[in-house]
Order: C-alpha cells, then sequence, then structure tokens
C-alpha cells in the first residue's frame, strides 16, 4: 500500500450503489492507502463533511482529500451540493479536490463543471485507475517528502 501525503479518505457520492462499490474496487486496485467513504445522498455527504446530522460529534473522522461527486442524483443533486459545499468553512474544504464523475453526456454540464474553481475535472464514468492514479500525481505528494506516485 502506498501512503499519500493529505489523502487519507476519498469520498464518493453516488445514488446508486453497484456504482459506490464498484468505484471503491477500483480506488482499491490502485494500492493507496486511504479510506473510501461511500454516501447514496448528497445530503447526507454534506452532514458527514460538515459534522453535523447523524455525524455530529464525529469531527476527529477523516476527511477526505477528494470527492467523486455524480450530478444527477435524487433531492439534492451534484449542482446542487457544490452549492452548498462553497458555503462551506475554509477549514471543511482545506485540501479537498472535487471530481464530477457522471453518464451525463450533456456538453453543458461538462463546461459548467470545468468553469467552476471548485471542480479540478469532470470524469465519464465508470471510474478507472488510470484516472485515480492521475488525479494523485496532479494533486498531491508520497509521503512527507517524496515525490508523487507514477502510474505504470
Amino acid at each position: 500500500m502506498t501512503k499519500i501525503k493529505d489523502l487519507d479518505c476519498v469520498l464518493l457520492i453516488d445514488d446508486d450503489r453497484p456504482t459506490n462499490f464498484l468505484h471503491k474496487r477500483v480506488i482499491e486496485k490502485t494500492g493507496l492507502e486511504v479510506e473510501v467513504q461511500a454516501h447514496t445522498s448528497a445530503t447526507d455527504a454534506l452532514e458527514f463533511l460538515t459534522s453535523t446530522g447523524k455525524y455530529a460529534g464525529t469531527e476527529l473522522l477523516t476527511r477526505p482529500g477528494i470527492i467523486f461527486l455524480d450530478i444527477n442524483m435524487p433531492g439534492m443533486n451534484g449542482w446542487e451540493f457544490m452549492e452548498e459545499y462553497k458555503q462551506l468553512s475554509p477549514s471543511q474544504k482545506a485540501r479537498i479536490v472535487v471530481i464530477m464523475l457522471t453518464t451525463s453526456l450533456n456538453a453543458d454540464d461538462r463546461d459548467r463543471a470545468l468553469n467552476d474553481d471548485h471542480i479540478a475535472t469532470f470524469y465519464h464514468k465508470p471510474l478507472r485507475t488510470e484516472m485515480v492514479m492521475e488525479l494523485v500525481n496532479k494533486h498531491f505528494s508520497l509521503g512527507e517528502d517524496g515525490p508523487s506516485p507514477e502510474l505504470n
């Protein structure tokens, strides 16, 4: 397992449980030493990030370095999640890389995501190990002082 500085947890936000299961397996296949939290509700994920609601008192739980966010979900969709996310305190958003991960073929969704300063990039599902490693190589460092892990 490879330990990455500032990447202890990856948060999956997708209403489809099988997709979360598949994406968790993809992340595990990278060999990265990270906890994977999967939420099927954007509202639930916000409560996790802010330690509110059913997550009250969990401030010491590992917080994500990467969020993979689906656009089309019932209740609060990915865009509504991002509006709420932008209102979080800087400490709650610190060092989090948000990735819009969707099946949407709508060019407007892609453009909107790429023009949002809070979204690092836009990927089409399914998540693949190359995508995860590309993000890690771009946004994180290996251990305390070492170089970023390179994709083989």
